[in-house]
């Protein structure tokens, strides 16, 4: 005999949960986040450049000839310094060549004029390169488009 009254009160089933519980979730989105907060600015890389404005803006030479990288189609790097025109040379000599340059003339301009055929990465190596040597700006060199 049971005195306190039926079993099957105290026992009653619960009917199935319709509610997601999104208290993991929130807490796996917060994490993602940090994640990307911290990481964002560390793959940040780029070189920066200064373009011109203008398609027809003359360009200041103070007084000093500029220094010009040119790329040729098939990848071969030349430099103009001073009288030095169209000399050929490879990664590491720009690189010693231009930081030298700078060194003793600060201000001087760097120009980079490749062909239209060579790769971009080819461009990006190079301006990354003279950003390296001390280059506080790289200017790209253009033709103007023929006029119709």
């Amino acid at each position: 005999m049971n005195v306190g009254g039926s079993n099957r009160k105290s026992r009653k089933r619960r009917g199935p949960m319709a509610e997601i519980n999104v208290v993991p979730y929130i807490d796996v989105t917060f994490v993602l986040l940090m994640i990307f907060m911290i990481t964002a600015p560390l793959v940040q890389t780029g070189v920066d450049v200064d373009l011109p404005k203008a398609d027809t803006a003359a360009v200041d030479l103070k007084d000093e000839p500029p220094v010009i990288v040119s790329i040729k189609k098939d990848g071969s790097f030349y430099i103009d310094i001073g009288d030095r025109q169209d000399e050929p040379v490879g990664e590491d000599v720009l690189y010693s060549r231009v930081s030298t340059v700078l060194k003793n003339k600060p201000q001087t301009q760097i120009y980079v004029r490749g062909d239209h055929l060579v790769e971009y990465g080819k461009i990006v190596t190079v301006m990354a390169a003279l950003k390296a040597a001390g280059a506080p700006k790289v200017g790209l060199m253009t033709t103007p488009p023929p006029e119709k």
